[in-house]
């Protein structure tokens, strides 16, 4: 069964598909050749939904898109579904130093956020999604080198450590991403 995934990102087809294969192996992710849809969505759900409904007209195969981000309690949820361009531009360390400066005076126990990824799927018959939450807390400053975004600023709970001081190994199997793919492919091995 070939699935598609709504990205024109390579690392991330591979990424993805490499886990949804172990998982299960009949399933082949491919990636999508056709025109990125406009996010106009005001959720991590209708974001997702925007790009899968997108790739599946387009390729009239069964389609996959994530959206995802950091949603910090203490400012409502927020960056949210603006993650990707919290400081105005696609800059991560931009992004990272506006959230820590936004919330810079918060105590320890004020500063909650959690990491959430939503995964939609849609065939010609259903439109199913699956959300995985990270939670944790923002860190002061940032430290590590390993993951993105907003990996150098997230503490995840359970650890002393942010993300991105974490193997990858480690954070690949408890983050935001690996709870809703976990998800998705409980789903496809039952197609």
């Amino acid at each position: 069964m070939q699935l598609v995934l709504a990205s024109h990102n390579q690392h991330k087809i591979q990424e993805l598909g490499a886990i949804i294969s172990a998982a299960v192996p009949y399933v082949e992710l491919i990636g999508y050749d056709g025109p990125e849809p406009i996010e106009d969505g005001t959720s991590f759900l209708e974001n997702a939904l925007i790009k899968a409904r997108a790739a599946f007209a387009h390729t009239g195969l069964p389609s996959i898109a994530d959206d995802s981000g950091i949603a910090v309690e203490v400012l409502g949820g927020s960056p949210g579904i603006f993650s990707a361009r919290w400081a105005g531009g696609r800059d991560a360390a931009a992004n990272r130093q506006l959230l820590l400066a936004q919330i810079a005076d918060m105590a320890e126990e004020n500063r909650g956020a959690s990491f959430v990824c939503t995964i939609a799927y849609v065939d010609s018959e259903n439109e199913i999604s699956f959300t995985g939450i990270w939670p944790g807390r923002v860190a002061t400053e940032e430290d590590g080198l390993k993951g993105f975004g907003y990996d150098p600023i997230f503490i995840p709970e359970g650890f002393e450590v942010t993300a991105a001081e974490l193997d990858p190994e480690v954070k690949n199997s408890i983050s935001h991403r690996s709870l809703a793919l976990e998800q998705l492919c409980s789903y496809l091995s039952t197609l």
